[in-house]
């Protein structure tokens, strides 16, 4: 009889986990295709304890949409608990920071994302966000150049580079950056 309670406990285990990451999976595609409300519903539907990063990121990114940072930053801490290498929560967690001007604590974990992921360019650009927003033209400049060779063909990244260039009292290479913002733009 113990046998047949422990099978079945087992089982029914492996069907909640089942389920969770049946709900999991539903949630996300919810999620990519902007219906929140959905979304919302069936995350909370997966205990706290079965929940992955990813659940637990989606839950911070809702609530950051909402405008509620200090729940969002929670989440994103959540998210973090149940896997430390997640680098997106870091990411989202730097950006909320950069929202809120704590240029000191969006650049920490900007690089805790960059130590996680390192070809990423979007984490490099938006650690040069920080950067200029510190008055750090020259770690701008490193970051950008980081993201500009992991991929040449986001325009923002080249719009800052020419800002860099002439913050750093170069005219001729923030020209060469702003044609390539503009041919890129015009590209599209």
């Amino acid at each position: 009889m113990r046998k047949l309670a422990l099978i079945l406990c087992i089982c029914l285990g492996i069907n909640f986990c089942f389920a969770s990451e049946e709900l999991s999976k539903q949630a996300t595609a919810f999620y990519s295709d902007n219906n929140f409300d959905k979304t919302m519903e069936l995350l909370l539907q997966i205990s706290e304890n079965e929940r992955s990063a990813q659940d637990w990121l989606l839950l911070g990114n809702l609530l950051d949409e909402k405008g509620e940072k200090e729940q969002a930053l929670f989440m994103y801490q959540k998210a973090l608990n149940a896997d430390s290498k997640y680098y997106k929560a870091y990411y989202n967690i730097a950006n909320i920071y950069l929202e809120q001007s704590k240029y000191n604590m969006a650049v920490d974990n900007y690089n805790k994302a960059i130590k996680i992921n390192k070809t990423n360019p979007y984490l490099y650009y938006n650690l040069s966000c920080a950067y200029l927003k510190q008055g750090r033209n020259k770690d701008a400049k490193a970051a950008l150049i980081k993201a500009v060779t992991l991929k040449n063909d986001i325009p923002e990244i080249h719009y800052n580079m020419a800002y860099v260039y002439r913050k750093l009292n170069n005219p001729k290479l923030a020209q060469i950056y702003l044609d390539n913002y503009n041919k890129l733009i015009s590209n599209n």
